[in-house]
């Protein structure tokens, strides 16, 4: 359980930080646990998410020790072969049907993103309901963060069939058939949804740590 448990979003979302894939391009080892100021990247993830979900667990494949310091659930994806990232929200939304069915909304948060911001998911929620969306995509520097996301729980079976029996793989063909939002963030004075998929990333990352603690 977070600490925004008590707060009218937390009720109403719960959260999925994604660490389940391969990190190919980054290197060896699994990049959410390289360090950015003396932390693991995934911590930044966890303790932001934290603040802004009533219940958060890890999707990953990696193993679940890993994980424990942070006491939070770790589910592997539920379709088998690394699926990518589809695979990890399918695996949330059924997490959360099954041990929150009161929960409608999951909010996704990739492992890789440590500067994610707060505010996040209330201003994602009040998009959805605003515009009566379906799954609401983060936005940024005029690109789309397609894991940055609010998704509906209740299309948890349609996103099974459709990966089981169409193979479907790529997020933004899938979300093409729902009511789809997109809810642009100010990228000043940085990028807040900068994540790190190469070493010269992480060093980056460092100069934005650095100017937010200056």
């Amino acid at each position: 359980m977070s600490k925004n448990s008590d707060s009218s979003t937390g009720q109403k979302v719960a959260g999925v930080i994604l660490a389940g894939g391969q990190s190919r391009r980054f290197g060896v080892g699994d990049k959410f646990l390289k360090e950015l100021d003396g932390k693991m990247l995934i911590e930044y993830v966890v303790e932001r998410a934290n603040f802004e979900v009533g219940n958060l667990i890890i999707n990953s494949n990696s193993d679940a020790s890993l994980f424990k310091a942070f006491d939070l659930p770790v589910v592997a994806d539920s379709i088998k072969g690394y699926a990518g990232p589809l695979a990890g929200i399918l695996t949330a939304m059924e997490w959360v049907r099954d041990h929150v069915p009161d929960c409608k909304w999951l909010v996704s948060f990739p492992s890789d993103a440590p500067f994610v911001p707060l505010g996040y998911v209330e201003k994602m929620l009040a998009c959805a309901e605003r515009e009566g969306a379906e799954i609401v995509c983060a936005a940024s520097a005029g690109r789309t963060h397609p894991v940055c996301a609010l998704w509906q729980v209740d299309l948890a079976s349609d996103l099974r069939k459709a990966m089981v029996d169409e193979e479907m793989r790529k997020i933004d063909l899938w979300t093409q058939r729902y009511r789809l939002s997109v809810l642009e963030f100010s990228d000043q004075p940085h990028d807040p949804f900068f994540n790190i998929n190469r070493p010269e990333d992480l060093e980056l990352a460092e100069q934005i740590s650095q100017n937010l603690a200056g």
